[in-house]
């Protein structure tokens, strides 16, 4: 199975408002190869070549709602370049039944907002999240239930894609600001 753009709903459908469900343990056959193909999706899309040979749009999540499936699965690929762009480190899930166990007072938030696959228009403004979270759930890559401790930018895709498990979209959060002393000590990720 391969997705493509073609596959993945946008915010006019209902469907991405609705809370997904959670999956069985162990996964289906139908469910492993769903997941296992978000998770492609998501590696390919920030490879040129795969992005205009498969219809993809650069992304490093993916949540199964996106694809109009109301399951608890999302996949995350995170690359890290350094100064000559060589890849130095990859950080990359993907999970089943991800729920975020704890999350810090502390506020973070991207410097230029997010954006979202599902999203075509543009929707500027702090987007806050929480600086640190502990995610746990299962995981298809090391097929093994997982424990995740994460901060900085790998936190805020997981916190953007578990929303999408819930029917938020980043968006929401926007207008949730009217005191900016909310955000005086959130950590700016650039």
């Amino acid at each position: 199975m391969r997705l493509s753009m073609n596959d993945v709903i946008k915010d006019t459908d209902p469907l991405i408002r609705e809370k997904s469900e959670e999956v069985k343990l162990p996964l289906s056959k139908e469910d492993a190869e769903l997941l296992s193909a978000m998770h492609q999706f998501v590696a390919d899309s920030t490879d040129d070549e795969k992005v205009e040979k498969y219809n993809l749009r650069p992304a490093v999540g993916l949540a199964a709602v996106q694809l109009g499936v109301l399951k608890r699965m999302l996949a995350v690929v995170i690359r890290e370049y350094d100064e000559e762009d060589n890849e130095i480190d990859v950080q990359e899930y993907a999970l089943a039944n991800p729920k975020i166990i704890s999350h810090s007072v502390q506020k973070s938030y991207l410097a230029n907002g997010e954006g979202c696959l599902s999203v075509d228009d543009v929707h500027e403004g702090i987007v806050p999240r929480h600086a640190r979270i502990t995610v746990k759930g299962y995981d298809l890559l090391t097929k093994k239930d997982v424990q995740i401790r994460a901060k900085g930018y790998i936190a805020i895709v997981l916190q953007h894609e578990i929303d999408h498990l819930n029917g938020v979209l980043y968006y929401d959060h926007i207008d949730e600001i009217t005191d900016p002393a909310v955000l005086e000590d959130a950590i700016v990720i650039e």
